[in-house]
Formats: structure tokens, C-alpha cells, sequence
């Protein structure tokens, strides 16, 4: 019973002559600050955003060597990407600070947290420099088709940490940078296409060519976006055994596949129209 009267009293004392008031005071008054902080930032990032979006926009291509666009872009997210790194760290920086949390003394007195850190922050800083390099080099840049690991589409993104690759079936891939080792670009030079054309043994191979040679001379090279005209290359098999009369053309990037496409239309078009049977 004296135990209880005892322990109520105490509750007593604590309510009644702790400050609540100051307490409320404090709690507002970092909330305050952390709301004032989030729209400065906020508005920082907005103003921050337009100005480096006006000076690669605009400053770039108005200098006496334009960069291309495609790097441009690279650049452009590079720098979008390391204003908000930055902005994001001064504000959990601030944050900390207005809570009474004191960074400094907790950074240097961290110890072992400090070199656990350290040893997961590994992958994000070979991230960052592999990133850097690949910038550097012009391995890749926003728009160009590569392959990176298998993995096949085009650059949507590069940002500090990891490369964006779109496939073909809309597909979004995320590979951090650490990870490219090998860039397989096939947006920088001409491209290949190949079309083979069914055939029979005993077709009349002669016929074939001049049908193949005429067609090559109606096509609108510059229109199909044809750097070199197409060329009978020879005669091939299929892992079937069908045997094939290849053609091949190289075209501007990221075009092969379609010109390969018309080609064969073409192709099987003035054949069959010259009474050439092929096999089905």
C-alpha cells in the first residue's frame, strides 16, 4: 500500500513539474524548422533544376562545338543526378541537426559503424567511378541500342549509380555500373543486315541473281536509310539444311532490322512474280 502511495506521488511530481510547455515549445519549434528547411530545399531543387536544364538546353548548342545530343542527354542526367544526391544529403544533414543530433561527433566517434559503412558504401562508390569512366569514355550515351551482360535494348539512363536499358518488349532493366564490364554499342557504326532467301537445289541460280540485282537497283537507298547497297554474298544452310542465297546491306543504326525486313518482302515479291518457285 505505501509502495503504491509512494509510486503515485512520484507520477504526481513528474507531471506537474515537468515542463511540459518548454517540451511542446521545443517540438514545435523543430518542426518548424524542418518544415521551413524541406521548402528551401524544395525550392532550391526546383530553381536548381531549371538552371541546369536552361544551360544544357540552350548554352550548348548555341557554342562553336555542339555536342551531340545523345551525350548531351548523358551529361544532362549525370548532373541532375548528383544536384539531388547533394541536396538529398544536406537535408538529412539538417534534419539530424535540428533534432539535437550532433553528425560530426557521431561520424568521428563511430568506430566499427563507421568502417561497416565504409565496406557497404563500396559497391555505391565502384558504382560511381565505373559511371564516371564510362562517361568519360563515351562508352554509351541516352538512345544508343547496346548490349551489357546479355542484356539487349536501349539507353534510357545513365546515372550515378545504375544504367537504364529498355528492351524491345518494353522491358526496363536496372544494371548498376559496377556490374558493365563489357559494352557492346551497336548504335556507333554502320549495322549489318542479312537476308537469306530460301532456295532448291535445282533452282535456276542465274535467274535468281539478275531478279536479286534488279530489285537492288529500284530501291531508294537514302530513303531505306542504306549506307551500302546490298550484295549477293553466296550461298549458305540452315540448321535444317535449307539452303539460302544470303544478301547483305549495312544501313545507319538501329535501321537493320527493318531494312532486312523490306528486303526479303521485296525480294520474295520479284521472285515469285517471275514464276521462281521457292521452297515453303
Amino acid at each position: 500500500m505505501q509502495l503504491t502511495l509512494s509510486i503515485n506521488q512520484f507520477i504526481k511530481k513528474l507531471l506537474f513539474k515537468f515542463d511540459w510547455e518548454g517540451l511542446a515549445q521545443h517540438i514545435l519549434s523543430v518542426i518548424t524548422q524542418l518544415v521551413l528547411l524541406t521548402i528551401v530545399l524544395l525550392l532550391i531543387n526546383w530553381i536548381g533544376k531549371k538552371i541546369i536544364k536552361h544551360i544544357f538546353k540552350s548554352d550548348f548548342k548555341l557554342s562553336k562545338n555542339p555536342i551531340s545530343q545523345n551525350k548531351m542527354d548523358t551529361i544532362y542526367t549525370i548532373v541532375l543526378n548528383i544536384f539531388k544526391y547533394v541536396l538529398l544529403f544536406f537535408w538529412i544533414y539538417a534534419i539530424l541537426s535540428a533534432i539535437g543530433i550532433p553528425v560530426g561527433t557521431l561520424i568521428a566517434g563511430a568506430g566499427i559503424f563507421s568502417l561497416a559503412i565504409g565496406l557497404g558504401a563500396q559497391g555505391f562508390v565502384s558504382d560511381m567511378v565505373n559511371g564516371f569512366f564510362i562517361l568519360l569514355e563515351q562508352q554509351i550515351s541516352v538512345g544508343d541500342y547496346i548490349n551489357i551482360n546479355g542484356i539487349e535494348g536501349t539507353v534510357t539512363y545513365v546515372g550515378i549509380r545504375t544504367t537504364q536499358l529498355k528492351s524491345v518488349d518494353g522491358t526496363l532493366n536496372f544494371i548498376p555500373n559496377r556490374n558493365i564490364t563489357v559494352v557492346s554499342n551497336l548504335s556507333r557504326n554502320d549495322m549489318r543486315a542479312l537476308v537469306e532467301i530460301p532456295v532448291s537445289s535445282n533452282s535456276p541460280f542465274d535467274t535468281i541473281k539478275d531478279v536479286i540485282e534488279h530489285v537492288d537497283k529500284e530501291l531508294d537507298l537514302k530513303a531505306l536509310k542504306i549506307t551500302q547497297k546490298p550484295s549477293i554474298l553466296g550461298f549458305s544452310n540452315l540448321n535444317d539444311g535449307t539452303i539460302v542465297i544470303q544478301v547483305i546491306a549495312f544501313t545507319k543504326h538501329g535501321e537493320q532490322f527493318q531494312v532486312k525486313n523490306i528486303l526479303m518482302k521485296k525480294y520474295l515479291t520479284a521472285l515469285t512474280s517471275a514464276g521462281i518457285e521457292l521452297p515453303k
